[in-house]
């Protein structure tokens, strides 16, 4: 899947995902390529992406929002 993840200042992340792991309003979320459509708040934690290479990634999060929709996702903090 396409994923993003930007602060308003900067991209933090963007490419190709396998993965993303959160921690969403109702608990906690793992977004894997075609996920159902979905737009959520996201709680403090961290944000990891497994890249397109097996590659982890870990982004600490205080709050944002993500959306899932046409295998895209876009995370902003």
């Amino acid at each position: 899947m396409k994923l993003t993840i930007a602060k308003v200042d900067e991209v933090l992340f963007k490419g190709e995902a396998e993965s993303l792991f959160c921690t969403g309003g109702m608990g906690d979320l793992t977004i894997l390529p075609h996920h159902a459509p979905l737009a959520t708040p996201l709680k403090k934690g961290v944000l990891k992406i497994v890249d397109s290479e097996g590659k982890e990634i870990i982004i600490p999060v205080e709050s944002g929002i993500l959306e899932v929709a046409h295998n895209e996702a876009t995370v902003i903090l």
